[in-house]
């Protein structure tokens, strides 16, 4: 058991960066946390973090026994479950969400799921930055779009759909575009978040894809303030259907281009690659796939 609580330790330490930090997420002193570390480079013959002032780097073995440390306390976890009640779900939980599907519709998902199983805490940290699972000690990550390569697992959660919308204030001056291309001519609200930014995808009626280059004078990153930007009359808005549904429906944006299909984007869960799932993260998949399913902007699909 000791040994356990030195790779917790160790393990804090190298994802939180410092002696000080880990000691205030574990609740002892930074003393104590040198201590432990000490003991395992003893016990193993070798230097685990370089030392500074203020900063602990792993040194080369250093990150090979972070990676084996996380892995034997994974699977420890996932005995631990074992040996629990069928529906008991305990431990630790962290996600990583992007933002507007965050506030949306994840974060309501998961506080019904925290209520119903209240021997787990659950961590949701909304940004749209792509963390480091394994460095930075989530369990699991929900994310937008098409996925880079990596050694994670992903599963298929459900789809992202976009809206092309804008204000009647805003109609009233300018008029309706009739076709994508009509969107060269300005008024766009460019979303930083695209990439190309200039550019909205769109699908024909004989299923063809258009990508329609846009112009616009004001940039955004922000899902939220395009939306209050549009509902004010700053122009056209290409949004998250599920943030713009509630605008839609009391009139403060209006749906354009509804004879073209829009943009979508697949919504996966990403965790680190293990031979076993702990069955807390198994059950936070399906409460967020399944709330997705009920939505109207996702269609769930495994």
């Amino acid at each position: 058991m000791q040994e356990l609580t030195e790779l917790e330790t160790f393990v804090a330490t190298a994802r939180l960066g410092s002696f000080a930090a880990a000691a205030q997420q574990l609740g002892i002193s930074a003393t104590m946390v040198g201590r432990r570390i000490q003991n395992l480079e003893d016990r193993y013959g070798a230097r685990l973090l370089e030392r500074t002032t203020r900063v602990h780097k792993l040194t080369m073995f250093g990150t090979q026994f972070l990676e084996q440390s996380i892995r034997i306390l994974d699977e420890l976890a996932v005995l631990d479950e074992l040996s629990s009640p069928a529906a008991a779900l305990k431990g630790s939980l962290r996600i990583s969400a992007p933002t507007t599907l965050g506030v949306t519709t994840l974060g309501p998902a998961i506080a019904e799921f925290a209520r119903a199983h209240p021997a787990l805490s659950v961590e949701l940290s909304l940004s749209n930055r792509r963390v480091d699972l394994v460095a930075e000690g989530y369990d699991l990550a929900i994310r937008v779009g098409d996925l880079p390569s990596s050694t994670l697992v992903s599963r298929r959660i459900g789809t992202y759909r976009l809206i092309c919308c804008a204000a009647p204030s805003w109609l009233a001056l300018h008029g309706r575009p009739a076709a994508p291309m009509d969107l060269a001519t300005g008024g766009c609200i460019v979303n930083s978040n695209f990439n190309p930014p200039d550019v909205w995808h769109f699908t024909g009626a004989k299923g063809e894809a258009i990508a329609a280059r846009i112009s616009g004078a004001l940039q955004l990153d922000s899902d939220e303030a395009q939306r209050i930007i549009a509902r004010q009359g700053g122009g056209i808005a290409y949004l998250p259907a599920d943030l713009v549904r509630p605008d839609l429906q009391d009139g403060s944006l209006v749906q354009l281009l509804e004879d073209f299909g829009t943009d979508s984007m697949s919504i996966h869960a990403i965790y680190p690659s293990r031979r076993l799932l702990p069955k807390r993260v198994v059950a936070a998949i399906d409460a967020l796939a399944a709330a997705l399913s009920r939505s109207d902007f996702a269609i769930s699909r495994r």
